[in-house]
């Protein structure tokens, strides 16, 4: 009774772990990967004269609708005309009302980022003087609600088919090809395939909710759907379904033709199915790298197949390792995993870890860009986390490797893999020569009784049908003991035993270590972060620039993007005492992430269109790394002066950004 219960328990905490990782996938709303660095008017400042519209500069390019940028006056009413356009790189602008009267003013945006998450927020600024208005700007989220919960379990169902189906193929096929006869090996990969379908139709239907409403009734909205399917992710999603369609015809070789050749023509079949599922499982992991994170930011033209690389070998491995549990647990007793496969698994894995460790570095350095930010954001800190399983991972893949080398040894030795078997049939064959003579004596008994009547041909009838059913009864008995009995001596070989609860704890790992995966998919990258904790900075130096004009300063923070390699990052204008005759100005040029920031020519120039004057140039002088300077900066007359910076990150490759300020 133990020994029955004691399976059933380790799938019982192995499915808690896999509820727990989906729970775990789906804890929080997913984080935007796009960052506001950027906008003018700014945040909380007061300016004197209505604008003309309101541009927002964000830390990469970003997809919009008609209503995704919206000015609000202090009533609530929309104050913006015409539809958002993209001014240059990854600015965008609305334009507004004329003669806009004094009051605080809200703008709220919701787009979705270049790497398909939605992003949502919102500020205000105050022509004039603040003053009160009903538009709350708290809680602007997007993503979030009972639709962000779904579309987050939806992708962890996603992540967790892909790795099922892929690594149990591959299991298969490069370790162990006598499993493609294995009913349970044949399920779990088949259910990797239906996971992975559904989830992407689920994925589908949430996808325009997600983005934009994140009303349930949304759903199945037709129009959002269209909407969704002339994206990049909707296409994406719309490719992953194409490409497991070719999966399925993939598995019914597998486990159908390809299971009944033999010799040459399998070794044929064997070569075909593996460069045919390679291709397949190369498609479906491109179509996250294609639409997600690899698509954008720096270097995508490597982080691309960089990150199909790594999805492939975490499945491999993983999906692999979980393929073996199976196996191990569920395959039976005439078809036991050899020594021989799991070892050529063990070296697949190890491959598998290797190519792992190596993309995941890259991953980790693109995506954070400095050391601090393993601490200071919460990717980073998410990243340490998922280093510390996968480094607890490949510690228990140690073990199961001993335990796969002691198998092998044992079996080489034959003191297990050929005496318990030979053992199991001497026994099997007295059981079933008692199950035979059951039979024969109950037919000798029911002989003996027959008679020449009617009554003695209807006993004899009923006589025999009893015996058949009896037989039938002995022989459904006796199969069950041999199971058990075949049953007990697997179990009784300690090294299988040991080599199956590592590979548990390893799927058990394993698990979790897809559930920080999930999470961390949807998390925004350190670089982002630190590009969103600099615009908060600037939002704070224009909010404050009013008042530094009226005790003798001016600062202005302007993010630039020039298109170029390296083209990005937050140009610093300090004007003292910004009044009328001479000013000491001084220009920082830094990275999103703070850093001092070098590059090869920096032009300033200032104009006050009110009076037609200027632009007036000013070329100040380099000091040190990212900083120039300029004396007697002459102001003829006070106003509100645009002041242009022109930044030149390479021989083509330069933008200007410009701000207004009141000089004087």
């Amino acid at each position: 009774m133990t020994q029955t219960i004691a399976p059933r328990v380790r799938m019982l905490v192995l499915l808690f772990l896999a509820v727990t990782g989906a729970l775990l996938a789906g804890a929080g709303p997913a984080s935007a990967h796009a960052a506001l660095t950027g906008s003018d008017p700014a945040q909380g400042v007061v300016v004197d004269k209505a604008p003309t519209q309101v541009t927002l500069t964000f830390s990469e390019t970003v997809s919009m609708n008609d209503d995704s940028l919206r000015v609000l006056d202090p009533k609530g009413t929309r104050v913006d005309t015409g539809k958002p356009s993209e001014v240059s790189g990854t600015t965008y602008a609305v334009p507004l009302h004329s003669g806009l009267p004094d009051g605080t003013y809200t703008v709220t945006y919701q787009v979705v980022s270049a790497d398909s998450h939605p992003v949502a927020g919102a500020y205000t600024f105050s022509i004039g003087s603040p003053s009160e208005t009903s538009v709350s700007v708290s809680d602007q989220e997007a993503g979030g609600g009972v639709v962000g919960w779904l579309y987050g379990f939806g992708r962890y169902v996603s992540y967790a088919g892909f790795i099922v189906l892929t690594g149990g193929a591959a299991f298969v096929l490069a370790c162990w090809q006598r499993g493609t006869g294995v009913r349970a090996v044949q399920r779990f990969v088949v259910s990797g395939w239906v996971a992975m379908t559904a989830a992407t139709l689920f994925l589908l239907l949430l996808r325009g909710s997600y983005t934009t409403s994140g009303n349930f009734g949304d759903v199945f909205d037709l129009d959002l759907l269209g909407e969704v399917l002339q994206t990049k992710t909707g296409a994406a999603l719309v490719s992953r379904l194409l490409l497991l369609a070719a999966a399925a015809l993939f598995i019914a070789v597998l486990f159908g033709a390809y299971d009944k050749r033999e010799g040459e023509e399998k070794r044929d079949l064997t070569f075909g199915l593996a460069i045919g599922g390679t291709v397949v499982a190369a498609g479906l992991a491109a179509s996250w790298a294609m639409a997600e994170h690899a698509s954008t930011g720096l270097q995508p033209g490597i982080a691309m197949p960089v990150d199909v690389l790594h999805l492939l070998a975490v499945a491999t491995w993983l999906g692999g390792l979980t393929a073996l549990l199976v196996a191990l647990y569920r395959a039976p007793a005439d078809r036991p995993v050899e020594a021989p496969a799991a070892r050529r698994f063990s070296r697949l894995a190890f491959g598998s870890v290797l190519v792992v460790v190596a993309t995941g570095t890259y991953q980790s350095w693109r995506q954070l860009g400095s050391w601090s930010a393993f601490t200071d954001t919460r990717y980073g800190q998410l990243l340490l986390v998922k280093i510390g399983l996968v480094a607890l991972l490949v510690g228990v893949a140690w073990i199961s490797r001993r335990w796969t080398a002691r198998l092998a040894d044992t079996r080489a030795e034959g003191t297990v893999g050929e005496s318990a078997p030979e053992k199991e049939r001497v026994t099997a064959a007295p059981g079933k020569e008692r199950v035979a003579a059951a039979s024969k004596q109950e037919g000798v008994t029911a002989a003996a009784g027959t008679g020449d009547t009617a009554e003695q041909t209807s006993g004899d009838a009923e006589s025999g049908s009893a015996s058949a059913e009896r037989a039938a009864q002995l022989a459904r008995q006796q199969a069950a003991v041999d199971a058990t009995r075949q049953k007990r001596l697997r179990d009784s070989d300690a090294h299988r035993f040991g080599l199956r609860r590592s590979v548990l704890a390893e799927a058990g790992v394993a698990v979790v270590v897809l559930a920080v995966t999930t999470v961390l998919t949807s998390t925004e990258p350190g670089r982002t972060e630190q590009d969103a904790a600099a615009a908060g900075r600037a939002s704070s130096s224009a909010s404050s620039s009013a008042g530094d004009s009226a005790s003798g300063a001016l600062t202005l923070d302007m993010s630039f993007d020039t298109g170029g390699t390296d083209g990005k990052g937050v140009v610093s204008v300090d004007l003292d005492p910004a009044r009328t005759g001479a000013n000491e100005m001084h220009v920082y040029v830094t990275r999103p992430n703070g850093r001092a920031f070098d590059v090869p020519e920096v032009k300033v120039a200032f104009t006050l269109e009110a009076k037609d004057i200027g632009p007036l140039p000013v070329v100040p002088d380099h000091i040190t790394t990212g900083h120039w300077s300029a004396n007697g900066v002459q102001i003829p007359v006070a106003g509100e002066w645009q002041i242009s910076v022109t930044v030149r990150t390479s021989d083509i490759d330069q933008t200007t950004v410009s701000k207004n300020a009141q000089i004087g």
